[in-house]
């Protein structure tokens, strides 16, 4: 019989990453900062976005960790956080199906 695998998912990580990227402005963030660091008002520009909308995403995709900022006078720039997608990326891949629950339910085996 199949024994219930553990999850080496920290699952409260995977849904706060997941949520950040739940909107497709904040795809679209990640999309113009995966070229390099962005200033706002460029990324404003960029994505059509008005200034409170674009704080708001970028808010939330900063408290995921998923970008980083930093100041420089007056303007705000911000870049993507390589480690928060490489956590994205052992989450995703921890999620797959592990091979030996694949072949139980093609062999017709379920339950025991």
């Amino acid at each position: 019989m199949l024994q219930p695998m553990r999850s080496t998912v920290d699952l409260s990580r995977g849904a706060q990453l997941f949520h950040a990227l739940s909107d497709e402005t904040r795809l679209e963030i990640l999309e113009k900062l995966k070229h390099g660091e962005r200033c706002v008002c460029d990324l404003q520009d960029e994505c059509g976005a008005a200034q409170s909308r674009l704080s708001f995403h970028l808010r939330v995709l900063k408290e995921a960790g998923l970008v980083t900022d930093r100041r420089e006078g007056r303007w705000s720039y911000y870049s993507i956080a390589p480690d928060a997608i490489a956590e994205l990326h052992d989450i995703a891949v921890d999620l797959q199906p592990s091979k030996l629950r694949v072949l139980a339910r093609a062999s017709g085996r379920c339950c025991g």
